[in-house]
């Protein structure tokens, strides 16, 4: 398995929020967990570095070799759980930290398949042969207005409240997951984000700069882009590929 990933503050804001971590487990399987926080100046650090540590130990000590989707389902979710109640707890305890909160992806790729959990507006992708196909559904206010009608695709990219998540990490006790599964081939790679990307580079943008074979420069290259862009946001990319 392959995994490169970035991370920067952008262009203006004063700090970086976004937190990752990815690695290998064995059997030639990689995981890598992504996540934006939200909350005050410390409090969406806090968050996001939180739920990254305890999902990323939750995942290195509970995943073995030839486990089945539906186990590796209970890992994802149950890992962003723990983190859930973490970060609810510590938010509860400190009133600086009242309200934070984070978005997550965490996504194990195994047997040519891939597996995400997630909350909250980061992104997970698929990369196949010139083509990006997105894989997790935000939980946002403009995408509930596409859902149900009221608001296109292209209105939605544009629209003053694309930034308003409606699920995230840590907010209240309890947290709905999502999970999807997704089949890959050799030579596909899967993207996990932060909308400090989406929100500033065009899925074109993203194919056009992934359409060689240097895997290594990716990550660089989205978020260089990003900031080329405006990078008005944390910026977070992680990459793997077998």
């Amino acid at each position: 398995m392959r995994i490169v990933a970035k991370t920067d503050v952008g262009s203006v804001r004063p700090n970086n929020q976004d937190s990752y971590a990815a690695g290998e487990l064995p059997g030639s399987v990689a995981w890598a967990v992504v996540c934006d926080g939200m909350g005050g100046a410390s409090g969406g650090n806090i968050a996001s570095s939180t739920a990254v540590k305890i999902i990323s130990e939750r995942i290195s000590s509970s995943y073995k070799n030839g486990m089945s989707g539906n186990s590796i389902k209970n890992i994802l979710t149950s890992a962003i759980s723990a983190a859930n109640i973490e970060v609810f707890d510590e938010s509860m305890a400190d009133s600086d930290l009242s309200g934070m909160g984070t978005t997550v992806v965490a996504a194990i790729v195994a047997d040519n398949a891939v597996f995400v959990a997630h909350a909250g507006d980061s992104r997970a992708y698929i990369l196949s042969e010139g083509s990006l196909s997105q894989i997790t559904k935000d939980h946002s206010f403009v995408q509930e207005m596409v859902d149900k009608g009221r608001m296109t695709e292209d209105e939605a990219k544009d629209d003053p409240r694309r930034n308003i998540i409606t699920r995230a990490l840590g907010v209240q006790d309890e947290l709905r997951v999502d999970f999807c599964e997704e089949f890959i081939d050799e030579n596909d790679v899967v993207l996990i984000c932060t909308d400090g990307l989406t929100n500033y580079v065009s899925d074109n943008e993203i194919i056009s700069l992934t359409s060689d074979d240097k895997f290594n420069d990716f990550a660089e290259r989205l978020v260089d882009k990003a900031n080329q862009n405006g990078g008005g946001d944390n910026i977070t990319v992680v990459t793997l590929s077998y």
